[in-house]
């Protein structure tokens, strides 16, 4: 679906203070952005409209996310999701920023230790020669596993049969696991699933929604 363009979401992300405008300038550093860097950092690629971030950040106060979506018009949703979310407090524990999410590298480094990637429903590019644009193509999964900590977890949702299957394949072929599988989320969800709205417009429209966990492989956490 083509989002029109929003004149005022610019202005009103440069405005808020959660916003990252230069991403590229923290990379190597993005836990000393946030008010206590320890915390284990994730992130949402393509957060479109932000009601999962929102839910999960609230919620998880006590770890750190950075939200990337391509799009302005959707960040500024993002943005006010999450305000309302946080209200009346402050959002401390999240950046979000528009970047491009297959060049991931230029803004993020293997220092940054990422702990955990959610990827929700995101374009399926059901064209062949647009597979290479996946979210969950071989070589993304490859750059993924150079930002990742030892331990850290890609969480993947869909409702659209050819990507779920197709991711599969891709996972296997860039040497990671599968810790969890699921191909209907009404009889096994991930614990503790936190809905979006994709998914609850995609369930009420008789839809099955498919995902999975998984890691790189030889990827354990520590002892």
């Amino acid at each position: 679906m083509r989002m029109r363009k929003k004149p005022f979401a610019r202005p009103e992300l440069e405005s808020c203070s959660f916003f990252i405008q230069d991403p590229c300038r923290y990379r190597g550093q993005w836990r000393a952005q946030f008010r206590d860097p320890e915390a284990p950092l994730y992130l949402e690629l393509g957060c479109g409209k932000g009601s999962f971030i929102a839910q999960l950040a609230s919620q998880e106060r006590a770890a750190n996310f950075v939200a990337v979506d391509i799009k302005d018009e959707m960040l500024v949703m993002a943005k006010r999701n999450l305000e309302r979310a946080f209200a009346p407090d402050p959002v401390e524990n999240v950046r979000i920023l528009s970047w491009n999410i297959e060049q991931l590298e230029e803004m993020l480094a293997p220092e940054d230790g990422i702990a955990g990637i959610y990827i929700n429903f995101c374009n399926p590019w059901p064209k062949a020669k647009h597979h290479k644009h996946r979210l969950t193509y071989p070589r993304q999964l490859a750059m993924y596993a150079r930002l990742m900590r030892p331990g850290a977890q890609l969480a993947f949702k869909t409702d659209d049969d050819d990507l779920f299957q197709a991711t599969r394949r891709y996972l296997d072929e860039a040497g990671w696991e599968v810790l969890f599988l699921s191909e209907d989320f009404r009889k096994k969800a991930f614990e503790g699933n936190l809905q979006t709205e994709h998914e609850a417009m995609f369930l009420c429209e008789g839809k099955t929604i498919k995902g999975l966990i998984a890691r790189p492989r030889g990827a354990e956490a520590d002892a």
